[in-house]
Formats: structure tokens, sequence, C-alpha cells
């Protein structure tokens, strides 16, 4: 079921889309991360935001 409230939709889309992702375990961190909350590594990449680009 689609969120109809653009308020409420914007709130989902930035916990959802707006992170970082550990190279090396893949855990999601904070986007104001330097290191991984798991394995304490400092090889952390924004989450990729691109739609529509599933085959």
């Amino acid at each position: 079921m689609p969120i109809a409230d653009v308020t409420k939709k914007q709130i989902a889309q930035k916990k959802r889309l707006f992170l970082k992702v550990c190279l090396k375990c893949g855990s999601r961190n904070a986007l104001a991360a330097t290191r991984c909350r798991k394995c304490h590594a400092s090889d952390l990449r924004l989450k990729n935001r691109s739609v529509g680009l599933k085959k």
C-alpha cells in the first residue's frame, strides 16, 4: 500500500535511503558515521539511491 501523505513519504525515504553501508561487513550505518558500528572499519560508502535500475 503506497503512502499518500507527502511528509510521511519524505520521512520514510530519508530513513530508508540516506545511510552509509560498510564495505567489509555490509551493515547499515548513520549518514554521519565515519566508522562502522559493527566491525569498526572506516570503509564506508553511501547507499545507492538510483531508482528503477533493477534488471
